[in-house]
């Protein structure tokens, strides 16, 4: 298993992913503007690979770019599907290479993305990978997709409000969330829930005005297009899916959750890092060095008075 950490690891991943596959891409696309990837594709099917491209019938920048792309692919040899009009959006980003090898993304394949902050999972697990396939047939075919996994492959709106209920419910100690808006009522309470309980809650990004004592801070320095949640430090959830309602609920978003320990401590050193840079984190280190300068003095005059 590996993270892909946006913009450390920029397009090199998904060009060197291409270029290994020897007998099937297929590829699930939101936006897409790089054309060193496209060409990948394009020297991918001329070497015998099969490329399937699903893309998505529209996004926010509007039709016109994504139907410029499926013709230019059409053209190339490269089999492509457009999604249908079940869900409010087709917001997934994966890539499936070989029926082996699964990626998943937080971002667009876009060069605006590679310079977010953001975050990608591969993995060869062959559960996520027979369920990944299986979502991809279902929207490309247009026809349901019913989940088979044990909770780990998160789907909207198939299954992702109650994995990532789950996910929250069961944080302990500490729980490390990037997010651009954390909306959800329900994900809300949750999480107060668990600050109430005594558990770490930080997120970068945005939480709505009910957020309540949600310590919350922007990404420093970078532009975010992250959704990662980092738990008790040992579980994590990467994938395309924000704590909104609409992304839980009403459209096609793909996401894995993940135990191996070096994937998630990269993740978690990611956001202590990122951390660290905000301007509360500088405001709470301050008012700790204050109160620790205070409690020498009074440890120094208690030694005086003795």
């Amino acid at each position: 298993m590996e993270l892909i950490v946006q913009p450390t690891d920029g397009i090199k991943p998904l060009i060197e992913t291409i270029a290994r596959a020897q007998k099937s891409i297929d590829v699930m696309v939101f936006r897409f503007d790089l054309k060193p990837m496209e060409k990948e594709l394009e020297a991918a099917r001329d070497r015998g690979v099969v490329v399937r491209a699903l893309i998505a019938r529209e996004s926010s920048q509007g039709d016109k770019r994504l139907r410029q792309l499926e013709l230019r692919m059409l053209e190339k040899g490269i089999l492509v599907a457009r999604t249908g009009d079940t869900f409010a959006r087709y917001h997934g980003k994966m890539m499936i290479v070989d029926r082996e090898e699964l990626h998943v993304y937080g971002f667009n394949f876009t060069a605006l993305d590679l310079k977010s902050r953001s975050f990608g999972i591969v993995t060869r697990d062959r559960k996520a990978v027979t369920e990944a396939v299986r979502v991809f047939e279902a929207d490309t075919l247009r026809q349901e997709y019913e989940p088979q996994d044990d909770g780990f492959f998160v789907v909207s709106p198939e299954d992702a409000r109650e994995t990532l209920a789950t996910f929250i419910k069961r944080t302990r100690k500490q729980l490390l969330i990037y997010d651009p808006k954390v909306a959800d009522l329900q994900m809300i309470r949750l999480i107060n829930q668990r600050i109430k309980a005594g558990v770490d809650v930080r997120v970068i990004g945005r939480v709505s005005r009910r957020g309540g004592n949600i310590r919350v801070q922007k990404q420093p320095g970078l532009r975010l297009h992250a959704r990662a949640m980092v738990r008790d430090g040992d579980t994590a959830f990467v994938g395309s899916q924000s704590l909104r309602a609409m992304e839980l609920d009403a459209r096609r978003e793909i996401g894995l959750i993940v135990k191996e320990p070096k994937t998630v401590k990269r993740l978690l050193e990611t956001f202590e890092a990122d951390w660290a840079k905000t301007d509360l984190a500088a405001k709470e280190a301050k008012e700790i060095k204050k109160e620790e300068k205070e409690k020498k003095v009074e440890e120094l005059a208690t030694a005086a008075a003795r």
